[in-house]
């Protein structure tokens, strides 16, 4: 792998592609319109877009397409693939919110943070707004927590948002942008 040119090798690619496909097959729920023969050849028309669905998978997110949204052109599809571990990505844990929150802490500063880390990754952190929508499909981050992405009147109070699925529902809270938790992390998205 290429991290600066963001490319796969060829087998790095097929591999990957591999891990896609059985996911796709294995959770038809997710994406019961979708046939994998036209999201593989988007992804290989995307090469930057395969790297970092790599980055999602070396970090145990488990991406898998979520649904499709349908352009104005109507010969584009645009799929949307979303971490779908179980529990946020185990690495992406320990992170504050962003470089701001981290440089902030006096003591114990985590080495990175959740913006940082999925620019890093070509990936965005999910709206409030997606990571409802996520939660419809099945339930995510029961025993974890999530960073998502915070409205900019928040962040200026130094706040940021993260949500989880407890007691049958998803609650979304605040914290400090600067807190970190060894359960919390953050799922990414991005669109094909």
């Amino acid at each position: 792998m290429n991290k600066r040119n963001k490319t796969l090798s060829n087998t790095q690619s097929e591999e990957l592609l591999n891990i896609l496909k059985n996911r796709f097959s294995r959770n038809m729920h997710r994406h019961e319109v979708i046939v994998w023969s036209t999201v593989q050849t988007k992804l290989l028309s995307m090469p930057e877009r395969l790297w970092s669905l790599n980055e999602m998978e070396e970090t145990a997110g488990e991406p898998d397409v979520v649904y499709p949204i349908i352009t104005n052109d109507r010969n584009t599809e645009t799929f949307i693939f979303c971490d779908c571990s179980k529990e946020t990505p185990k690495g992406r844990r320990s992170v504050c919110y962003d470089h701001e929150a981290q440089e902030a802490r006096k003591t114990h500063k985590p080495k990175t943070n959740a913006i940082d880390m999925a620019a890093a990754m070509g990936v965005d952190l999910l709206t409030e707004e997606q990571y409802f929508a996520l939660q419809k499909i099945e339930n995510f981050d029961t025993k974890t927590s999530s960073w998502l992405k915070t409205p900019t009147e928040i962040r200026e109070k130094g706040g940021a948002i993260f949500g989880d699925y407890r007691f049958g529902r998803v609650f979304v809270y605040h914290n400090g942008a600067d807190a970190y938790f060894g359960a919390r992390g953050f799922r990414g998205i991005i669109s094909v």
